[in-house]
């Protein structure tokens, strides 16, 4: 059917654009190797991507790159969130006085989808890019998405199939996960310690709503020593804190909802 097959091509630019973002930039033949297409077809989509401004020249001759249209539509579905409005200024404070990567990532499905990032001054994390993802069980930002959520949603996405494990101290069984949760319950703050990327850690916390349910998460990324350090653990999460409850009085949390408890 015509139907069937517009959808095809549709799925396939799809493809093609995920694999630009992924690799920055290719050429035809590197992706339809990667997609198990013919050459010519790849370029004929390619050529299509690239007359839509979706797709444009690379740097360097026969690559291909993500084209500037694109920009506008993830600047158009960046800009309706709330929560993104309400933590630019406190994030870009928090930046500032720790010199350290910042995140905010809302949830989506069995992800948690950074919708900002501010890069740190010292080291700048690769593993999450703005407009990417990571499996809600890695990560300090991604579990408190999951942590704050009801049991039944931890039992059901453990449920779903093997965890991907990033490194040997990613928590990919129920007895490594569950504990790790009930600590992020229990004290409002999620330590990631080098379980997605080695030599890296961050801290989490929850952007509540007027219900207290968490909307988004918001973290802090940089080099094992400088998050978890003797030195400066104490200090960052106060910070991190402060920032995350700014933000979710912001959303309506404790001003209508004062029964809900403090997460600090």
């Amino acid at each position: 059917m015509a139907h069937d097959g517009g959808l095809a091509l549709v799925r396939k630019s799809v493809e093609v654009l995920d694999l630009l973002a992924a690799r920055g930039e290719a050429t035809a033949a590197q992706l339809a190797e990667e997609l198990g297409e013919p050459r010519s077809s790849v370029y004929r989509l390619l050529s299509s991507l690239q007359g839509l401004d979706m797709v444009e020249g690379g740097s360097r001759r026969g690559t291909f790159r993500l084209g500037f249209h694109l920009l506008s539509l993830g600047t158009a579905v960046v800009e309706r969130f709330d929560e993104r409005r309400f933590a630019q200024p406190v994030m870009e404070r928090l930046h500032d006085e720790t010199g350290e990567t910042v995140y905010l990532c809302v949830r989506r499905g069995r992800e948690a989808v950074c919708i900002e990032r501010l890069d740190g001054r010292r080291v700048q994390s690769l593993a999450l890019k703005l407009g990417g993802a990571l499996p809600l069980h890695a990560g300090a930002a991604s579990r408190v998405l999951l942590a704050f959520q009801d049991r039944s949603t931890w039992s059901g996405y453990l449920e779903q199939g093997p965890l991907e494990q990033f490194t040997p101290s990613t928590p990919v069984t129920a007895d490594a996960l569950v504990p790790v949760l009930e600590e992020t319950l229990d004290t409002g703050i999620s330590v990631s310690d080098q379980d997605v990327t080695i030599g890296v850690a961050a801290l989490g916390v929850p952007i509540l709503d007027y219900r207290g349910q968490a909307r988004a998460a918001l973290s802090i990324s940089g080099v094992r020593e400088a998050i978890l350090g003797a030195d400066t653990a104490a200090g960052l999460r106060e910070r991190l804190v402060e920032a995350g409850q700014e933000v979710s009085r912001a959303l309506g949390w404790q001003a209508v909802a004062g029964a809900v408890a403090d997460f600090g």
